[in-house]
């Protein structure tokens, strides 16, 4: 008999989407928000700690999976009444910036597959167009951890649901990843897949209107791998 958490560390908010679970609001978790989204923080602390906020949000992301009882006995000879992990997952970040995602959870999973999926905006319309996907051939039979730290529109997320849902993955098995999400990207993703669960640590504002997120953290991608020009 399998059973399948809630997740320990977050509690469900559905006014945006259906299986929206936000991490726990500590004061930890404000702090890091705190250095992440500081205009002058430069990109070594901007990489130490978002690896740190990730890493959390991969941790919480797991109670999420389906667990089955096992038994096993300690160095003592004592039997102990444990669970164990019952399905195969991988892992799917969306390029460039869900690849910053990756090696938080290859440090939790051991040996994990990762699959790519590479969108992109046209610049004279701002719609998200697919580029490239490589994913695990048995991806169909897999749990998906689909990881992307900002959720803006939510067009990039929903291209990406869409190839997914195209080679075969059920939706109830795919949890979205991210640190920032809006309730306008939440929306539209809702409209489309509202079986899929999504762990967020942050629920911004609002876009305002050149769709940029407020208050936000600036363009990730390009602070996460220094792309961009510092803050004097």
């Amino acid at each position: 008999v399998s059973t399948q958490s809630t997740g320990s560390a977050s509690h469900q908010r559905t006014e945006h989407h259906p299986r929206l679970f936000l991490l726990s609001q500590t004061n930890e978790l404000r702090a890091l928000h705190t250095i992440l989204r500081a205009r002058e923080t430069q990109r070594p602390d901007f990489v130490f700690y978002a690896d740190r906020l990730i890493r959390l949000l991969i941790e919480e992301a797991l109670n999420f999976l389906p667990f089955s009882p096992q038994t096993v006995i300690t160095p003592t000879g004592v039997l102990f009444q444990g669970t164990s992990f019952v399905s195969s997952i991988c892992g799917v970040s969306i390029v460039r910036a869900g690849e910053a995602m990756e090696r938080s959870l290859r440090v939790v999973c051991k040996s994990v597959r990762i699959g790519k999926i590479l969108i992109q905006r046209e610049h004279e319309t701002a719609t998200p167009q697919l580029y490239y996907f490589k994913l695990p051939e048995d991806i169909a039979s897999r749990y998906v951890l689909l990881l992307d730290p900002v959720v803006g529109t939510g067009g990039s997320a929903l291209q990406a649901l869409e190839v997914l849902r195209g080679h075969g993955v059920e939706e109830s098995k795919i949890i979205f990843i991210t640190i920032l999400t809006t309730p306008e990207g939440l929306k539209e993703i809702a409209k489309s897949f509202p079986k899929i669960t999504i762990l967020t640590s942050a629920v911004d504002q609002r876009l305002d209107e050149k769709n940029n997120i407020v208050p936000g953290i600036g363009e990730f991608g390009d602070r996460y791998w220094g792309t961009t020009k510092p803050v004097n």
